[in-house]
C-alpha cells in the first residue's frame, strides 16, 4: 500500500486557493491512505480547513510573522520535522522555491516557469492556454479530457455557518432566491464601475427581484455606496460573512454577477450560475467560471486589452475603455438570458 506524507503549497490569493481544491481531491484519491497537508496564507486558511481532502492546514504569514528570510528559514526547520515524502507546489515564487529546497524532500513537483525551477525534481509544463484547474491537474498528474476536468471545488460548511446564513436569508426574506453581485476586486482595473452596478441593481430591484451585494471587509466602501442609493431594496452583506459562509450564501442565489476575482470561484464552489465581467483582463488567462451554467462578458474591441494578467490600480492609458464601453444594458441582457435558461 503506497503511503506518502504529502505537502501541497499554495500561498496565493483566495481565488487561486479555491481553484486548487479539485487537484487536492485527485491527490487524495491517488493516495487515499496518505496524509495531505496544505501550506497557505492566513487569508486562505479557512478554505483549506473546509476541504474534505485536506488533513492539516499550515499557515505561513509572508507579510508579518515570516516576512524575513531568517524567519522563513526557522519556519522551514520546524516544517521539516513533518518528514514529507512528496511536495507539490502550485505557487511559483522565489520564497516557495527556497522552502522546497530547504525541505530536502525526495519527490518534488513544480511548474517549469517557477522561480528557481531547477529545485524541483519533477517539472510540469505550465500551459497558459489552459484553465487554472487544468494546470493544477497537470501538476498532480491527473489525466483529463474536455469534460471530466470540470470538477466543482468542494467545501464543507459547518452547522454554525449554515445556521448563520439561514438566519440572514430569513431575516431579509430571501427564501425565494436572489441575485448576488460582487462589485469588488483587489485590482481597480478589474472592477466594473459602481455607477454601472447601480443601473443593474435598479433594473432588478424595479422588477421585485432581490439583490444582495457580497464581498469582504475591503469591499464595504464600494458596496455601502451602491446600497445607499436604494433605500433597502438592495441588501449589503459585504464584510458580514467569511469566505466559506459566503459560499454557503451563494448556494441560495439564482445568479452571481462578479468581476474577474475570487467571488467567481466561490460561485464555482456553490455550483451556481455565474456571469463574470471582464474589464482589463480576459477569460483566456484561465480563470473563467467553468460549470455548464455559467458565462462571461467583456468589451474586447481594444488594442490595449489585456493590459496585464492581474490588472492595475489605474488604467495605464487613463481611459478605462474596457469597462466604460461595456454598458450595463449588455450585462442585464446576458443576465436575463441566463436566468431564463
Amino acid at each position: 500500500m503506497n503511503t506518502e506524507n504529502i505537502l501541497f503549497i499554495q500561498t496565493a490569493f483566495p481565488g487561486d486557493a479555491i481553484l486548487t481544491l479539485p487537484a487536492l481531491k485527485k491527490l487524495k484519491e491517488f493516495f487515499p491512505n496518505s496524509s495531505l497537508d496544505v501550506l497557505c496564507i492566513p487569508a486562505t486558511k479557512e478554505i483549506f480547513e473546509a476541504s474534505p481532502s485536506v488533513d492539516n492546514t499550515i499557515v505561513i504569514d509572508k507579510k508579518d510573522k515570516h516576512k524575513s528570510l531568517l524567519r522563513t528559514y526557522k519556519f522551514v526547520k520546524q516544517l521539516k520535522q513533518n518528514n514529507y515524502t512528496r511536495i507539490y507546489s502550485a505557487h511559483r515564487s522565489l520564497r516557495t522555491s527556497l522552502i522546497v529546497l530547504l525541505l530536502e524532500v525526495r519527490e518534488t513537483f513544480g511548474f517549469d516557469n517557477s522561480t528557481l525551477f531547477h529545485v524541483y525534481k519533477n517539472l510540469v509544463s505550465y500551459d497558459s492556454t489552459k484553465h487554472e484547474v487544468q494546470r493544477n491537474f497537470d501538476l498532480v498528474g491527473f489525466v483529463y479530457n474536455d469534460e471530466n476536468w470540470k470538477i466543482v471545488p468542494e467545501i464543507n460548511s459547518s452547522e454554525r455557518s449554515i445556521e448563520k446564513v439561514n438566519a440572514f436569508i430569513n431575516q431579509n426574506k430571501l427564501i425565494d432566491g436572489f441575485i448576488a453581485i460582487a462589485p469588488g476586486s483587489v485590482w481597480n482595473t478589474k472592477k466594473y464601475p459602481s455607477e454601472y452596478f447601480e443601473v443593474i441593481c435598479k433594473y432588478f430591484a424595479d422588477r421585485k427581484i432581490r439583490v444582495v451585494l457580497i464581498g469582504g471587509e475591503n469591499d464595504r466602501v464600494t458596496s455601502e455606496h451602491i446600497v445607499s442609493k436604494f433605500s433597502g431594496k438592495v441588501i449589503d452583506s459585504a464584510g458580514k460573512f467569511s469566505i466559506v459562509e459566503s459560499i454557503e450564501l451563494l448556494k441560495h442565489s439564482m445568479l452571481l454577477l462578479s468581476n474577474d476575482s475570487a467571488p467567481t470561484h466561490m460561485g464555482m464552489c456553490a455550483d451556481v450560475k455565474v456571469l463574470t465581467i471582464y474589464c482589463s483582463t480576459v477569460p483566456e488567462f484561465g480563470f473563467y467560471p467553468y460549470n455548464d451554467k455559467s458565462s462571461s462578458i467583456g468589451y474586447n474591441d481594444l488594442k490595449c486589452k489585456p493590459c496585464g494578467i492581474h490588472g492595475h490600480n489605474l488604467c495605464p492609458i487613463k481611459t478605462f475603455d474596457c469597462a466604460m464601453n461595456l454598458l450595463p444594458e449588455q450585462i442585464i441582457l446576458k443576465a436575463e438570458e441566463m436566468l431564463s435558461d
